[in-house]
């Protein structure tokens, strides 16, 4: 299959790339196709432009949104990796969902009804966070980030969201809790795409 990893942190030695090297072994030892977007790699501009919103409102988007979507709509799986900052995305990943996902690419609205355009593609989202579970439940965090970010961008896209690891505490994660988590990420990609 092939599997589409987004990835956004700017520091190769950080934990996401931890999991996102850990995850790539682990499909291409198991015979899948990796691409990987690494965001910061890339110098992806995040600038939804007026140039991009009138472009979108004509059905036409840049090269490089063309072919980040070409990316999208060719892979089997999407994989989104990247830590929670400020309750939200980073913002070169929120600036690659603006002009990503797109009006008549990612959604468009019948008679008024919104409709997601991803075909139900399996996806996994794995963030990392440094406050506890129990401190984000406390204040009602953790529902606010699936609702805003499973619902509010990935769902309404039309992905089919099969799994969201959100790992708390990631600034003080130890060698024991890092390998827990691989293994975590590892059986939830035992089958070709997560069930």
């Amino acid at each position: 299959m092939k599997h589409l990893i987004i990835y956004a942190h700017p520091n190769s030695d950080s934990l996401n790339s931890q999991l996102k090297q850990s995850l790539t072994a682990h499909l291409q030892e198991n015979g899948h196709e990796v691409m990987i977007r690494d965001l910061y790699q890339l110098n992806f501009n995040p600038v939804l432009s007026l140039a991009d919103m009138q472009g979108q409102r004509a059905g036409r988007v840049s090269e490089d949104v063309q072919q980040e979507q070409t990316f999208i709509s060719e892979a089997d799986c999407l994989t989104f990796i990247y830590p929670i900052w400020w309750t939200g995305l980073p913002a070169i990943m929120k600036g690659y969902i603006d002009r990503v996902f797109s009006y008549g690419f990612a959604y468009r609205y019948d008679q008024g009804v919104q409709k997601g355009l991803l075909g139900a593609k399996p996806t996994v989202i794995i963030n990392t966070h440094g406050k506890s579970h129990a401190e984000y439940q406390a204040i009602g965090m953790g529902h606010a980030l699936l609702l805003t970010s499973d619902k509010g961008i990935f769902t309404y896209s039309g992905l089919d969201i099969r799994k969201h690891f959100l790992f708390d505490r990631a600034d003080r994660a130890g060698k024991e809790q890092i390998g827990e988590w691989t293994e975590q990420i590892r059986a939830a990609f035992a089958a070709p795409c997560p069930a």
